[in-house]
């Protein structure tokens, strides 16, 4: 399956250097360009990509407000040169599913389409520790929060989502099959109404379920 891509960015020299690299991809299609938020939109509405790549600032309206407009239609990953947390949590809270870098390699970028497209988490380790100890704060003196929608096998491989390990980590780890982490995971997404991995990380460290150094 081809992965449909629509790039918004104002700078143009950054969009053909973002066509060119995933062009080059068997599996992903650049299928339009925006130079603003509100062409952005009203692109993506009309062309219903698998994957936005969504700068921040831009005319019109910016990444973040447009990310808000989109993320029903399609999974959006947040691109930026400004390395601010103001950006992170903000395009995390707007449902963006995943942030990157502009100074990223050519692979972390093609990486990002793929696995935003298939729904995991596009948390890099130090994004995920700026999560951690943005959404935990002092939580770890507080008894930690069990939603009751889920079994105790479904907390258990919340946490480790949480903790950013892959399927196969959690299969390792709590003696599963990674079939079964993917029904698990299935599951936990439906029942906490959440868009992706990425989103399960925040609420997990945001609702007090997980805190660093506890389990």
């Amino acid at each position: 399956m081809t992965l449909r891509v629509v790039l918004a960015d104002d700078h143009d020299l950054v969009r053909v250097g973002f066509r060119v690299i995933l062009g080059a991809e068997d599996d992903i299609e650049v299928v339009g360009e925006a130079g603003n938020g509100l062409d952005a939109v009203e692109m993506v509405k009309r062309l219903r990509p698998d994957v936005v790549l969504m700068d921040v600032q831009m005319p019109g309206i910016d990444g973040l407000e447009a990310t808000r407009r989109v993320v029903d239609v399609a999974k959006v990953v947040i691109l930026t040169t400004f390395d601010r947390e103001d950006y992170l949590f903000e395009a995390l809270r707007a449902g963006a599913s995943g942030f990157l870098l502009k100074n990223a390699s050519p692979e972390d970028l093609v990486d990002s389409v793929r696995v935003v497209a298939r729904g995991d988490a596009l948390l890099s380790p130090e994004v995920t520790r700026r999560v951690i100890a943005r959404f935990s704060g002092n939580e770890a003196e507080k008894p930690l929060h069990r939603p009751p929608e889920l079994t105790d096998r479904e907390c258990e491989v919340l946490i480790q989502l949480a903790r950013g390990v892959s399927n196969a980590e959690i299969a390792s780890e709590l003696f599963l099959g990674e079939t079964t982490v993917k029904t698990h995971v299935s599951r936990i997404l439906t029942k906490l109404g959440l868009r992706d991995r990425t989103h399960a990380v925040v609420y997990a460290y945001e609702n007090g379920i997980v805190a660093p150094g506890r389990s």
